[in-house]
């Protein structure tokens, strides 16, 4: 490590005490003088000494730099110690703040200069989030606290430990993939859960729509349907999926105008009649939505069995493809895409926009995807039938309405060929 490093090393590990002391000598500005440990001036040289460690410890004083950062550590320790038993009033957040800035500022001076800042950042906004955060939590209850616990152990805890590879028959089966389905559609049920806590029943179901609708429309419209269909709906449902269909209209079209440029024009004439009777419909039942704001009952937001329910059907088309793959041959591979576009248009987009000009035609593969379409909103028209069930009626007539405009759309161009 060159001179000029060397002092861009160290400025780091000042800034870094210099971020964290800011924040906590602002804190502390009320405190007794004599009951504060450390300031900005404190935390300043915290880091300046951690910063000098690091650059001894590079330099081979490993010894030297391991005495510096353990006696500041244990001054600092000492601070505070003498300090809650004086004002009654521990402070462990600040302890541990000032130990992190040594290590940030060690960091620094080893040569994560970059890293060390970036961490030092995160650390000051946690800080000054304080009364926010403890809002947040105080909006908490038990019933939060499980559903956060159970989404933690499905996304965290068993999706990394799944084994690569395909199994099952016609190795149709990837356990990740299909358990990254769990996480998925639980996933939207437990932002929808946030958001309805947050916004109230009807704008957080339009929030979960939206955002949701820009990864998966499917998971959305399974979410919101198993709501109605367990009359724990806010009243949106209804409008959120048909919301949610709207969103992968647009959603396609840009994902078209990305991956398969040359099938933009055709494409979009086709999807354009759909979009914009789905996006009427979705209106029209937000309109009619209840007016009131509060939650909606929580029920449990993290289900499994819809969800392990929903990867079973995920299976068994994924078996079926493979089937009419070895089966039928080059009328299996269109079967295929169809089954493929059924889950996941964008998968379908992907493949049509890798074959030439040579190997299909513009009008024929945007009709291609839009059937693939098709068969998507007939796997969310089932969906919505079967988990939301009478409740879920308004949305039903949301969806056949705007598959009949697609309809429409590829007949017309179909006869155009």
């Amino acid at each position: 490590m060159d001179f000029t490093d060397q002092l861009l090393s160290l400025g780091a590990a000042i800034a870094v005490g210099l971020l964290i002391g800011i924040e906590r000598g602002w804190r502390l500005r009320g405190e007794v003088d004599g009951q504060r440990v450390a300031g900005i001036r404190t935390f300043t040289l915290l880091g300046l000494v951690a910063g000098l460690a690091g650059l001894l410890g590079a330099a081979q004083y490993a010894l030297v730099a391991g005495a510096l950062v353990a006696g500041s550590a244990a001054v600092v320790a000492i601070g505070y110690s003498r300090s809650s038993g004086t004002s009654g009033r521990p402070d462990a957040t600040s302890a541990i703040v000032a130990m992190a800035t040594l290590a940030l500022g060690f960091m620094a001076g080893s040569g994560q200069a970059a890293l060390a800042v970036a961490i030092a950042a995160i650390i000051t906004l946690f800080l000054a989030l304080r009364q926010e955060m403890h809002r947040w939590i105080g909006l908490l209850d038990t019933a939060d606290i499980k559903a956060f616990a159970r989404y933690a152990v499905i996304a965290l805890a068993v999706l990394p430990f799944l084994p690569e590879g395909r199994y099952g028959p016609y190795d149709a089966w990837e356990p990740r993939t299909l358990w990254l389905v769990v996480v998925l559609v639980t996933g939207f049920s437990f932002v929808g859960y946030v958001a309805n806590r947050l916004f109230g029943a009807k704008r957080g179901t339009i929030a979960t729509a939206i955002i949701g609708g820009a990864y998966s429309s499917t998971a959305v419209t399974h979410s919101l349907a198993q709501r109605l269909g367990a009359n724990q709906g806010g009243g949106a449902e209804n409008a959120g999926i048909a919301l949610a269909t709207a969103v992968m209209y647009l959603r396609v079209i840009v994902l078209v105008a990305v991956l398969a440029t040359r099938l933009l024009a055709p494409f979009a004439l086709l999807v354009a009649p759909a979009l914009v009777v789905g996006g009427v419909a979705s209106f029209i039942l937000y309109r009619n939505a209840p007016r009131g704001t509060g939650s909606s009952p929580p029920g449990n937001p993290i289900a499994l069995l819809p969800a392990l329910s929903f990867v079973a059907f995920v299976a068994v088309a994924a078996v079926a493809a493979r089937w009419a793959e070895g089966r039928f041959g080059e009328e299996g591979i269109a079967v295929l895409l169809l089954l493929m576009g059924s889950m996941d248009v964008d998968a379908a987009i992907v493949t049509a926009g890798g074959l030439g000009k040579e190997a299909i035609g513009s009008n024929l593969a945007a009709l291609a995807i839009a059937g693939t379409i098709m068969a998507n909103m007939g796997v969310k028209l089932g969906i919505t039938l079967v988990y939301g069930r009478g409740a879920a009626r308004p949305a039903a007539l949301a969806l056949a309405a705007s598959m009949a405009a697609l309809a429409a759309s590829l007949t017309v161009g179909y006869l155009r060929l």
